[in-house]
């Protein structure tokens, strides 16, 4: 069964050549490619609801700073590590399932200055290929709702942290009013889409060995970001640079259903950290 999800999948997010476009629609919007800055990868780096602004966040809150090595489970094309490495100065190992996102993400990691502060491994985050205790910080945005098995999930998180290492969360949970419209950028269906209420991910933390320390429910935020987000899709319509380079054209309709998603309950978001 996992193993047929996980094809699937690969399937949602992989597009062949992904580095070539992505520096290909870069060119186009007039950045020089042979000296990219991370503000420049902005528009598609970060690919979570409020982008950067979430990720710092979290990150303050999971108290970040140049003695920490983190994992990032889940790390698409890097966005995330990368903003953690400049920021923060901490060394950053990222793990996704999709190979084509990892080629793209040590590419631009390269382009901008930052490969020796962050290193990508292809892999399944309910098998993460990493000894125990390795990490201080365990760290996902935007991930669970891919994965089925979320028992395995978090005792493989909590089994790569250091003692009194910190899991630092921020995700996209069930909320109380109905079933999820599809299609929505982490799932055209329901099929390779796993949402649980908050409640059942407290108790799956703590299942698995983990102490909540702190829970702030973001969901206000992102609705707000969202509506902003639809009115300038609609008043501009798809930007030269954006999400649809890594989703391809139903992006606009998956952006609309994560707004009425998140405008209706049918999701909420939280920010999590707890400690091993």
């Amino acid at each position: 069964m996992q193993s047929r999800v996980n094809q699937t999948i690969q399937m949602h997010y992989t597009r062949p050549d992904l580095g070539d476009i992505i520096l290909n629609a870069l060119e186009k919007a007039g950045k020089n490619i042979n000296q990219l800055t991370p503000e420049d990868l902005a528009p598609i780096d970060e690919f979570h609801i409020r982008g950067r602004i979430a990720t710092l966040e979290l990150a303050h809150a999971a108290g970040l700073d140049a003695t920490k090595h983190v994992l990032d489970v889940g790390s698409g094309i890097g966005g995330t590590s990368r903003c953690l490495a400049k920021e923060f100065g901490c060394h950053v190992t990222g793990i996704d399932l999709t190979e084509e996102y990892c080629r793209a993400a040590r590419m631009l990691s390269t382009k901008i200055g930052l490969a020796h502060q962050v290193d990508y491994h292809q892999g399944d985050a309910t098998q993460l290929p990493f000894p125990d205790q390795t990490f201080d910080v365990v760290w996902t945005e935007h991930v669970a709702m891919n994965i089925l098995d979320k028992a395995r999930l978090y005792q493989e998180m909590y089994r790569v942290l250091k003692p009194d290492g910190t899991l630092a969360i921020y995700d996209v949970l069930a909320g109380p009013s109905g079933p999820v419209l599809f299609p929505v950028p982490w799932a055209r269906t329901a099929n390779t889409s796993f949402l649980v209420q908050p409640n059942e991910l407290r108790q799956l933390l703590q299942e698995a060995g983990f102490t909540i320390t702190d829970w702030l429910d973001t969901t206000e935020s992102a609705r707000t970001w969202f509506v902003s987000l639809a009115e300038k899709l609609q008043k501009e319509g798809l930007p030269s640079l954006g999400f649809h380079i890594l989703l391809g054209a139903d992006f606009k309709i998956m952006a609309q259903n994560q707004g009425k998603n998140l405008q209706e309950g049918r999701i909420v978001l939280a920010q999590i950290i707890a400690k091993k």
